[in-house]
């Protein structure tokens, strides 16, 4: 059966056991469940290695900082001491968390990579040229953790973290996929019937997995294959290396498949609006608005749930706000949003699924429609009484205002619609400029749309490019029809 959730994810490391100074005191260490406590968060999803060691005593694998002594970094230093400084008061720091979750009625489920383990033979390395996971000591290793961490904690379940976290190339070599796919699946079977069937009442399998199927089936993971046979609770698609916010992430093909099998799917809003992987000076988190409308985005295609983490900490007004937010679709269905649109400016098509900017135009790329699809959630010919004004926004390198251009909108010139110029960057105000379209007769509509841009003739004497960079579209409320009758 779904079940609706609202999970927040904290990976034990940057704004947790990197940051306080040993000896570690309780208030610091439930820390992580007090800031969300009391939002409309009902899940904690805890990050318990990163791939090179647990960050808890664990009875069968090897707890991070074991063997990098002394230590080169004052957040590992950190780390290893304040984790001993609660050892020492016969504090297991996983139970003091699990613990405080639950006193917060909130559950917890933890969360492991499953390509790598601190302690694992290098040989058995990707990057050295081992087979990874298809090794039986690897999987024997993650099983026993998994099993570790459902049968001797109580938590609420497991979710194995196939998304390549941390930068991990992948999950399988590419020589090994059309051998070990089914190895892999009958694997995640075999985890699944372990955490259903443990002492004390069935677990949760969740897993996160990469956003589109052909990105999964190219790491040897057969994700229709496990809805198919029953053996995951929720899944979570995601691309852990990118970590922008995706209004439009490809995921309706899991939601499609999950939903035949009664499993849920969770939305994931990713942290930043722009960080250095957009060519961006620094990484930029969204605000209410964004947040708004990428979660009723998520909402409007049929997730069960959805899913954040890594927001700006600690945790202030603003940031629980949107954590209240977030559990409930009506409290956002009539609220400002700003929907902004991903780009993406890595170059290999294998690292990651198809984003839609930026768009390239050559000089002598006239009269061509450079398609640029975007979906919204907002009702806008239901609601038009209530909508104040909806304003689309592009931003394009190296536009000037004798450069003829055309933009449609489901098929619609936007000639006949307001626009207003303005410098396309902070920093460098030369770099192009933002057009800025007060949309009045031209309306998106709710659900899927088709922006079009083209070039209809280029200034004389510059043969440079035009690049579409960003596409952003505002939608306001106010309690009053914006129109006078």
């Amino acid at each position: 059966m779904r079940q609706k959730r609202t999970i927040y994810f904290n990976d034990a490391r940057h704004y947790y056991l990197f940051v306080f100074e040993p000896p570690m005191t309780l208030q610091d260490a439930w820390l992580p469940i007090d800031e969300i406590a009391g939002t409309a968060v009902d899940t904690f999803v805890y990050g318990v290695e990163r791939g090179d060691g647990l960050f808890y005593p664990s009875r069968v694998g090897m707890r991070f900082g074991q063997d990098i002594q002394p230590f080169q970094m004052a957040a590992y230093w950190r780390t290893w001491h304040n984790m001993q400084s609660l050892i020492d008061r016969d504090l297991d720091p996983l139970q003091v968390l699990i613990d405080r979750a639950h006193e917060k009625n909130i559950d917890f489920i933890p969360s492991l990579r499953m390509v790598s383990h601190g302690g694992m033979d290098p040989a058995h390395r990707l990057e050295n040229g081992g087979r990874g996971l298809v090794h039986p000591e690897v999987r024997d290793h993650q099983f026993a953790v998994l099993e570790e961490l459902t049968t001797e904690y109580p938590t609420e379940g497991v979710e194995l973290d196939f998304a390549l976290p941390g930068g991990s190339p992948r999950v399988l070599r590419p020589e090994d996929v059309p051998s070990a796919t089914p190895l892999i699946t009958d694997y995640v079977e075999k985890i699944s019937e372990m955490v259903r069937g443990r002492p004390g009442g069935a677990g949760q399998v969740g897993v996160r997995v990469l956003p589109t199927e052909e990105m999964n089936l190219d790491q040897g993971l057969d994700v229709r294959s496990w809805l198919e046979r029953g053996l995951i609770d929720f899944a979570v698609p995601l691309r852990y290396g990118y970590m922008i916010l995706d209004p439009d992430l490809p995921m309706d093909w899991l939601i499609e498949a999950a939903h035949v099998s009664d499993t849920a799917v969770y939305g994931m809003l990713q942290p930043y609006v722009c960080d250095e992987q957009t060519s961006a000076p620094q990484r930029v988190w969204p605000t209410p608005e964004q947040m708004r409308a990428a979660a009723a985005s998520y909402w409007s295609r049929g997730v069960d749930g959805l899913y954040t983490w890594f927001m700006r900490w600690p945790l202030g007004d603003t940031e629980r706000r949107i954590l209240t937010e977030l559990g409930d679709p009506d409290l956002i269905a009539e609220e400002d949003k700003h929907y902004v649109l991903a780009r993406n400016v890595q170059t290999d098509p294998t690292a990651h699924y198809q984003v839609h900017l930026p768009v390239e135009i050559a000089a002598s790329d006239t009269g061509t429609r450079h398609p640029i699809p975007f979906h919204i959630a907002d009702d806008v010919e239901g609601a038009k009484d209530r909508i104040r004004q909806i304003q689309l926004k592009l931003n394009i390198t190296d536009l000037v205002s004798a450069d003829r251009i055309s933009i449609h909108l489901n098929g619609q010139s936007l000639a006949g619609e307001i626009c207003r110029r303005s410098c396309g960057s902070d920093i460098a105000p030369y770099i192009g400029q933002w057009l800025e379209f007060d949309l009045r007769d031209v309306l998106p509509r709710k659900g899927e749309n088709l922006l079009e841009v083209s070039l209809d003739q280029r200034v004389e004497g510059l043969v440079g490019p035009l690049r579409v960079e960003q596409v952003e579209i505002v939608v306001e409320y106010g309690p009053y029809p914006s129109r006078f009758p």
